[in-house]
Protein backbone atom coordinates (compact mmCIF):
# COMPACT_ATOMS: atom_id res chain seq x y z
CA UNK A 1 0.00 0.00 0.00
CA UNK A 2 1.02 3.05 -0.98
CA UNK A 3 2.22 6.20 1.46
CA UNK A 4 -0.96 6.81 3.65
CA UNK A 5 -0.95 10.69 4.71
CA UNK A 6 -3.64 12.78 6.79
CA UNK A 7 -4.21 16.11 8.10
CA UNK A 8 -5.41 17.51 11.28
CA UNK A 9 -7.20 20.60 10.59
CA UNK A 10 -7.58 22.38 14.01
CA UNK A 11 -6.89 25.47 16.19
CA UNK A 12 -3.66 24.31 17.60
CA UNK A 13 -5.10 23.32 21.40
CA UNK A 14 -3.58 20.77 23.48
CA UNK A 15 -6.06 18.12 23.00
CA UNK A 16 -5.34 18.36 19.11
CA UNK A 17 -1.22 18.45 19.89
CA UNK A 18 -1.75 15.32 21.22
CA UNK A 19 -3.94 13.72 18.28
CA UNK A 20 -1.33 14.68 15.95
CA UNK A 21 1.30 12.67 17.77
CA UNK A 22 -0.77 9.96 18.26
CA UNK A 23 -1.52 9.91 14.51
CA UNK A 24 2.58 9.84 13.87
CA UNK A 25 2.24 6.48 14.97
CA UNK A 26 -0.04 4.96 12.57
CA UNK A 27 0.09 7.51 9.32
CA UNK A 28 3.18 8.07 7.65
CA UNK A 29 2.52 11.68 6.67
CA UNK A 30 0.60 13.89 9.45
CA UNK A 31 0.15 17.68 8.63
CA UNK A 32 -1.50 19.80 11.04
CA UNK A 33 -3.14 22.68 9.32
CA UNK A 34 -4.05 25.54 10.99
CA UNK A 35 -7.60 26.40 10.49
CA UNK A 36 -6.69 30.24 10.57
CA UNK A 37 -5.06 30.16 7.65
CA UNK A 38 -7.16 27.54 5.69
CA UNK A 39 -9.76 29.41 3.45
CA UNK A 40 -12.31 27.56 0.68
CA UNK A 41 -12.64 29.52 -2.65
CA UNK A 42 -16.27 27.92 -4.37
CA UNK A 43 -17.03 28.11 -7.78
CA UNK A 44 -19.62 26.73 -10.12
CA UNK A 45 -18.46 23.38 -10.45
CA UNK A 46 -15.83 23.01 -7.43
CA UNK A 47 -15.34 23.72 -4.20
CA UNK A 48 -11.75 24.34 -3.31
CA UNK A 49 -9.76 24.51 -0.32
CA UNK A 50 -6.27 26.84 0.42
CA UNK A 51 -3.80 26.82 3.26
CA UNK A 52 -1.71 29.72 3.37
CA UNK A 53 -2.89 31.06 -0.28
CA UNK A 54 -2.07 27.11 -1.46
CA UNK A 55 -4.10 24.83 -3.12
CA UNK A 56 -4.55 21.83 -0.21
CA UNK A 57 -2.12 18.60 -1.44
CA UNK A 58 -4.04 15.47 -1.39
CA UNK A 59 -4.79 13.05 1.84
CA UNK A 60 -5.96 10.07 2.57
CA UNK A 61 -7.48 11.30 5.99
CA UNK A 62 -8.68 13.96 7.31
CA UNK A 63 -9.84 15.11 10.68
CA UNK A 64 -10.74 19.08 10.33
CA UNK A 65 -12.37 20.05 14.07
CA UNK A 66 -12.59 23.61 15.37
CA UNK A 67 -15.33 25.86 17.90
CA UNK A 68 -18.64 27.00 16.67
CA UNK A 69 -17.00 30.23 15.27
CA UNK A 70 -15.43 28.21 12.28
CA UNK A 71 -18.78 26.09 11.38
CA UNK A 72 -19.29 27.56 8.14
CA UNK A 73 -15.42 27.06 7.29
CA UNK A 74 -15.63 23.22 8.70
CA UNK A 75 -18.75 22.29 6.63
CA UNK A 76 -17.36 24.41 3.19
CA UNK A 77 -13.88 22.38 3.73
CA UNK A 78 -15.59 19.12 4.21
CA UNK A 79 -17.84 19.20 1.86
CA UNK A 80 -14.88 19.85 -0.69
CA UNK A 81 -12.52 16.79 0.85
CA UNK A 82 -15.38 14.26 2.09
CA UNK A 83 -15.39 12.31 -1.90
CA UNK A 84 -11.53 12.72 -1.98
CA UNK A 85 -10.35 11.30 1.38
CA UNK A 86 -11.63 9.85 4.42
CA UNK A 87 -13.07 12.39 7.15
CA UNK A 88 -15.01 11.31 10.27
CA UNK A 89 -17.31 14.01 10.07
CA UNK A 90 -20.28 14.72 7.50
CA UNK A 91 -20.02 18.30 5.87
CA UNK A 92 -23.83 18.61 7.57
CA UNK A 93 -22.72 17.69 10.49
CA UNK A 94 -20.58 21.24 11.28
CA UNK A 95 -23.90 22.56 11.01
CA UNK A 96 -26.09 20.62 13.15
CA UNK A 97 -23.51 20.31 15.73
CA UNK A 98 -23.07 23.89 16.37
CA UNK A 99 -26.56 24.32 16.42
CA UNK A 100 -28.64 23.56 19.65
CA UNK A 101 -31.75 23.70 17.40
CA UNK A 102 -30.73 21.32 14.75
CA UNK A 103 -29.21 18.97 17.04
CA UNK A 104 -32.55 18.02 18.73
CA UNK A 105 -34.07 17.93 15.59
CA UNK A 106 -31.55 15.36 14.18
CA UNK A 107 -32.15 13.45 17.50
CA UNK A 108 -35.89 13.74 17.24
CA UNK A 109 -36.05 12.21 13.98
CA UNK A 110 -34.18 9.17 15.23
CA UNK A 111 -36.02 8.52 18.25
CA UNK A 112 -33.05 9.81 20.61
CA UNK A 113 -34.28 10.48 23.86
CA UNK A 114 -33.84 14.56 25.42
CA UNK A 115 -35.33 16.60 27.71
CA UNK A 116 -38.90 18.73 26.54
CA UNK A 117 -37.75 21.55 24.63
CA UNK A 118 -38.93 24.82 22.88
CA UNK A 119 -37.87 26.96 20.26
CA UNK A 120 -38.73 31.21 19.99
CA UNK A 121 -37.71 33.96 17.79
CA UNK A 122 -39.92 36.82 19.65
CA UNK A 123 -40.11 38.56 23.10
CA UNK A 124 -44.25 37.84 22.62
CA UNK A 125 -44.27 34.20 22.30
CA UNK A 126 -41.03 33.11 24.42
CA UNK A 127 -43.35 35.15 27.49
CA UNK A 128 -46.50 32.77 26.50
CA UNK A 129 -44.13 29.75 26.78
CA UNK A 130 -42.56 30.77 29.89
CA UNK A 131 -46.14 31.72 31.62
CA UNK A 132 -47.04 27.88 30.80
CA UNK A 133 -44.05 26.09 31.22
CA UNK A 134 -43.20 24.12 35.16
CA UNK A 135 -39.88 25.57 36.59
CA UNK A 136 -37.16 25.84 37.19
CA UNK A 137 -36.30 25.77 33.43
CA UNK A 138 -33.35 25.88 31.53
CA UNK A 139 -32.38 28.88 28.82
CA UNK A 140 -30.07 29.21 26.09
CA UNK A 141 -29.00 30.51 22.63
CA UNK A 142 -28.53 28.00 20.04
CA UNK A 143 -24.97 28.70 19.28
CA UNK A 144 -22.16 27.83 22.21
CA UNK A 145 -20.53 25.62 23.11
CA UNK A 146 -18.79 24.71 26.50
CA UNK A 147 -21.43 25.60 28.67
CA UNK A 148 -21.90 29.05 27.10
CA UNK A 149 -25.15 31.10 26.91
CA UNK A 150 -26.93 28.75 29.42
CA UNK A 151 -29.03 30.16 32.18
CA UNK A 152 -31.04 28.67 34.97
CA UNK A 153 -34.36 30.34 35.73
CA UNK A 154 -35.93 29.30 38.80
CA UNK A 155 -39.28 30.90 38.49
CA UNK A 156 -41.37 33.28 36.45
CA UNK A 157 -40.22 36.77 37.36
CA UNK A 158 -36.33 35.09 36.96
CA UNK A 159 -36.97 33.68 33.48
CA UNK A 160 -38.54 37.74 32.30
CA UNK A 161 -35.44 39.26 33.21
CA UNK A 162 -33.17 36.75 32.07
CA UNK A 163 -35.10 37.35 28.75
CA UNK A 164 -35.28 40.96 28.73
CA UNK A 165 -30.99 40.66 29.14
CA UNK A 166 -31.39 38.27 26.50
CA UNK A 167 -33.30 39.98 23.99
CA UNK A 168 -30.90 42.57 23.58
CA UNK A 169 -29.02 40.08 21.49
CA UNK A 170 -31.17 39.03 19.38
CA UNK A 171 -31.08 35.57 18.42
CA UNK A 172 -33.31 32.77 18.98
CA UNK A 173 -33.66 30.91 22.11
CA UNK A 174 -34.34 27.54 23.41
CA UNK A 175 -36.16 26.65 26.71
CA UNK A 176 -36.00 23.41 27.97
CA UNK A 177 -37.49 21.48 31.22
CA UNK A 178 -34.57 21.39 33.54
CA UNK A 179 -33.82 17.88 35.42
CA UNK A 180 -33.34 17.81 38.61
CA UNK A 181 -29.74 15.94 38.52
CA UNK A 182 -27.92 17.52 41.35
CA UNK A 183 -25.77 19.62 38.79
CA UNK A 184 -24.92 15.98 37.66
CA UNK A 185 -24.61 14.93 34.02
CA UNK A 186 -22.58 12.34 31.92
CA UNK A 187 -20.11 12.62 29.11
CA UNK A 188 -20.16 10.24 26.83
CA UNK A 189 -16.96 10.13 24.33
CA UNK A 190 -17.90 7.91 20.96
CA UNK A 191 -16.09 6.76 18.74
CA UNK A 192 -17.46 5.16 15.75
CA UNK A 193 -19.77 2.32 17.05
CA UNK A 194 -18.09 2.48 20.35
CA UNK A 195 -18.16 4.62 23.77
CA UNK A 196 -14.58 4.41 24.81
CA UNK A 197 -14.53 6.72 28.17
CA UNK A 198 -17.27 7.88 30.30
CA UNK A 199 -17.43 10.73 33.34
CA UNK A 200 -19.79 11.85 35.39
CA UNK A 201 -19.25 15.57 36.07
CA UNK A 202 -20.96 17.45 39.14
CA UNK A 203 -21.03 21.43 38.45
CA UNK A 204 -19.30 23.66 40.80
CA UNK A 205 -21.21 25.00 43.78
CA UNK A 206 -23.57 27.53 42.74
CA UNK A 207 -23.56 26.37 38.74
CA UNK A 208 -25.84 24.17 36.97
CA UNK A 209 -23.47 23.64 34.65
CA UNK A 210 -21.37 20.74 34.32
CA UNK A 211 -18.71 21.42 32.09
CA UNK A 212 -15.20 21.00 32.82
CA UNK A 213 -13.87 24.20 31.50
CA UNK A 214 -16.51 25.39 33.53
CA UNK A 215 -14.86 24.50 36.50
CA UNK A 216 -17.09 21.03 37.07
CA UNK A 217 -15.15 18.32 38.93
CA UNK A 218 -15.27 14.61 37.25
CA UNK A 219 -15.29 10.79 38.12
CA UNK A 220 -14.63 7.80 36.23
CA UNK A 221 -17.48 5.85 35.71
CA UNK A 222 -19.06 2.94 33.52
CA UNK A 223 -22.21 3.12 31.52
CA UNK A 224 -24.75 0.80 31.07
CA UNK A 225 -25.96 -0.92 28.12
CA UNK A 226 -29.22 1.31 27.73
CA UNK A 227 -26.91 4.83 28.40
CA UNK A 228 -23.65 3.94 25.31
CA UNK A 229 -26.51 2.58 22.80
CA UNK A 230 -28.29 6.00 23.12
CA UNK A 231 -24.37 7.84 23.25
CA UNK A 232 -24.32 5.96 19.95
CA UNK A 233 -27.32 6.51 18.64
CA UNK A 234 -26.37 10.70 19.15
CA UNK A 235 -23.50 9.88 17.09
CA UNK A 236 -25.00 8.50 14.52
CA UNK A 237 -28.10 11.02 13.90
CA UNK A 238 -25.82 13.99 13.63
CA UNK A 239 -23.67 12.16 11.27
CA UNK A 240 -20.28 11.80 13.60
CA UNK A 241 -17.67 9.62 13.82
CA UNK A 242 -16.00 11.06 16.46
CA UNK A 243 -17.47 13.15 19.32
CA UNK A 244 -18.43 13.74 22.76
CA UNK A 245 -22.51 13.21 23.63
CA UNK A 246 -23.41 14.90 27.09
CA UNK A 247 -26.73 13.28 28.94
CA UNK A 248 -28.33 13.41 32.12
CA UNK A 249 -30.64 10.70 34.13
CA UNK A 250 -34.49 11.68 33.67
CA UNK A 251 -37.18 10.06 35.36
CA UNK A 252 -37.47 7.05 32.63
CA UNK A 253 -33.48 6.86 31.47
CA UNK A 254 -30.71 8.96 29.70
CA UNK A 255 -31.58 12.25 28.01
CA UNK A 256 -29.69 13.77 25.73
CA UNK A 257 -28.32 17.50 26.20
CA UNK A 258 -25.85 17.83 23.38
CA UNK A 259 -23.10 16.84 20.91
CA UNK A 260 -19.45 18.43 21.16
CA UNK A 261 -17.84 17.84 17.82
CA UNK A 262 -14.83 19.04 18.88
CA UNK A 263 -14.46 17.97 23.05
CA UNK A 264 -11.32 18.37 24.74
CA UNK A 265 -9.56 15.74 25.67
CA UNK A 266 -7.47 16.63 28.69
CA UNK A 267 -10.41 15.82 31.32
CA UNK A 268 -11.72 13.13 30.60
CA UNK A 269 -8.44 11.52 29.72
CA UNK A 270 -7.58 12.19 33.34
CA UNK A 271 -10.44 10.97 34.95
CA UNK A 272 -11.02 8.05 32.20
CA UNK A 273 -7.20 7.14 32.67
CA UNK A 274 -8.22 6.23 28.60
CA UNK A 275 -5.32 7.45 26.18
CA UNK A 276 -8.24 8.97 24.10
CA UNK A 277 -6.20 10.27 21.38
CA UNK A 278 -4.32 6.98 20.99
CA UNK A 279 -7.90 5.41 20.30
CA UNK A 280 -8.85 8.63 17.65
CA UNK A 281 -5.56 7.73 15.67
CA UNK A 282 -6.15 4.49 16.00
CA UNK A 283 -9.76 4.73 13.96
CA UNK A 284 -8.96 6.83 11.79
CA UNK A 285 -6.33 4.72 10.37
CA UNK A 286 -8.46 1.91 10.40
CA UNK A 287 -11.00 3.81 8.54
CA UNK A 288 -8.95 5.31 5.79
CA UNK A 289 -7.12 1.59 5.40
CA UNK A 290 -10.63 0.15 4.95
CA UNK A 291 -11.32 2.86 2.53
CA UNK A 292 -8.37 2.84 1.03
CA UNK A 293 -8.76 -1.47 0.28
CA UNK A 294 -12.42 -0.67 -1.12
CA UNK A 295 -10.95 1.66 -3.47
CA UNK A 296 -8.84 -0.74 -4.61
CA UNK A 297 -11.75 -2.97 -5.03
CA UNK A 298 -13.86 -1.14 -6.90
CA UNK A 299 -10.80 -0.87 -9.44
CA UNK A 300 -10.61 -4.28 -9.96
CA UNK A 301 -14.29 -5.27 -10.39
CA UNK A 302 -14.08 -2.34 -12.79
CA UNK A 303 -11.40 -3.98 -14.57
CA UNK A 304 -13.26 -7.42 -14.55
CA UNK A 305 -16.38 -5.67 -15.97
CA UNK A 306 -14.34 -4.53 -18.89
CA UNK A 307 -12.86 -8.05 -19.39
CA UNK A 308 -16.75 -9.38 -19.35
CA UNK A 309 -16.21 -11.03 -16.62
CA UNK A 310 -18.98 -9.69 -14.24
CA UNK A 311 -22.16 -9.07 -15.81
CA UNK A 312 -24.85 -10.78 -17.11
CA UNK A 313 -22.83 -13.68 -18.74
CA UNK A 314 -20.55 -13.99 -15.65
CA UNK A 315 -21.83 -17.04 -15.12
CA UNK A 316 -20.25 -18.86 -18.39
CA UNK A 317 -16.86 -17.01 -17.14
CA UNK A 318 -14.05 -17.87 -15.68
CA UNK A 319 -11.55 -15.69 -12.95
CA UNK A 320 -8.07 -17.14 -13.04
CA UNK A 321 -5.12 -15.24 -10.88
CA UNK A 322 -6.94 -12.48 -9.54
CA UNK A 323 -4.79 -11.37 -6.68
CA UNK A 324 -6.24 -9.75 -3.73
CA UNK A 325 -5.79 -9.05 0.10
CA UNK A 326 -7.26 -11.17 1.76
CA UNK A 327 -10.64 -9.92 3.93
CA UNK A 328 -11.24 -11.66 7.22
CA UNK A 329 -14.02 -11.21 9.51
CA UNK A 330 -12.73 -12.52 12.88
CA UNK A 331 -11.19 -16.06 11.91
CA UNK A 332 -13.41 -16.30 8.83
CA UNK A 333 -12.34 -15.46 5.12
CA UNK A 334 -14.90 -13.32 3.00
CA UNK A 335 -14.86 -13.88 -0.81
CA UNK A 336 -14.92 -11.15 -3.29
CA UNK A 337 -18.34 -10.89 -4.14
CA UNK A 338 -17.33 -11.32 -8.30
CA UNK A 339 -15.95 -14.95 -7.34
CA UNK A 340 -19.28 -16.03 -5.38
CA UNK A 341 -20.99 -14.44 -8.24
CA UNK A 342 -18.61 -16.39 -11.12
CA UNK A 343 -19.00 -19.49 -9.12
CA UNK A 344 -22.69 -19.29 -8.50
CA UNK A 345 -22.45 -19.93 -4.85
CA UNK A 346 -25.39 -18.83 -2.57
CA UNK A 347 -26.41 -19.36 1.19
CA UNK A 348 -27.35 -22.74 2.27
CA UNK A 349 -24.99 -24.67 -0.91
CA UNK A 350 -23.26 -27.51 0.27
CA UNK A 351 -19.84 -27.21 -0.19
CA UNK A 352 -16.44 -29.55 -0.52
CA UNK A 353 -13.64 -28.00 1.29
CA UNK A 354 -9.85 -29.26 0.74
CA UNK A 355 -7.59 -27.48 3.04
CA UNK A 356 -3.57 -27.46 3.06
CA UNK A 357 -0.96 -24.75 4.08
CA UNK A 358 -1.33 -22.26 2.14
CA UNK A 359 -3.74 -23.57 0.00
CA UNK A 360 -7.73 -23.61 0.04
CA UNK A 361 -9.74 -25.76 -2.62
CA UNK A 362 -13.94 -25.13 -2.54
CA UNK A 363 -16.42 -26.93 -5.12
CA UNK A 364 -20.13 -26.69 -5.22
CA UNK A 365 -21.80 -30.07 -4.24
Amino acid sequence: MNTIKAALICQGSVSSQWTIEAMKKYFEVVDELSIKHVETVIAEKSIEVLHHGTPLQPYDCIYAKGSYRYESLLRSITEACFDRCYMPIHPETFSIGHDKLLTHLALQRKNVPMPKTYVTTSIASTRGILEKVTYPIIMKFTKGTQGKGVMFAESLTSASTLLDAMDVLKQPLIIQEYIETGGVDTRAFVIGDQVVAACRRSAAEGDVRSNIHAGAEGEKIMLDAKSRRIAVDTAQAVGADICAVDMVQGPHGPLVLEVNLSPGLQGITKISGVDIAAKIAAFLYEQTRLRKTSQKKEKEVAVLEELGILGDKASTQKISGMIVPAEMRGERLLLPKNVTHVAELREKDELQISVEKGKIDIRKL
